[in-house]
């Protein structure tokens, strides 16, 4: 992820990543996006437990300050606005 490259260079093209130095990363956690939705009650059943998902969202964070300049925590709490400005969304998975 941190070398897909999706910001524009000096001529437009998107031929910068994060490992380049593009940009910077807010990871946020959202374990909720494993729900099940197909049916009229929410499941979470595909969802790993919350100890888990912090665990691989703290090794995740990791991995990233290894490559990037890291200004990371982990909080229980999260409040994120999103507003997309830009010519394409990439939905990563």
């Amino acid at each position: 992820m941190l070398a897909y490259r999706i910001f524009a260079d000096a001529q437009g093209k998107m031929n910068l990543s994060l490992k380049g130095g593009a940009g910077e990363l807010l990871a946020v956690p959202q374990f909720t996006l494993a729900a099940d939705t197909n049916a009229a009650c929410a499941s979470f059943s595909s969802a790993a437990a919350p100890a888990d998902g912090e665990m691989l969202f703290i090794k995740f964070t990791e991995k990233a300050a290894e490559t990037l300049m890291s200004r990371a925590g982990v909080r229980r709490r999260h409040e994120v606005s999103l507003v997309n400005d830009g010519p394409v969304t990439f939905w990563l998975q």
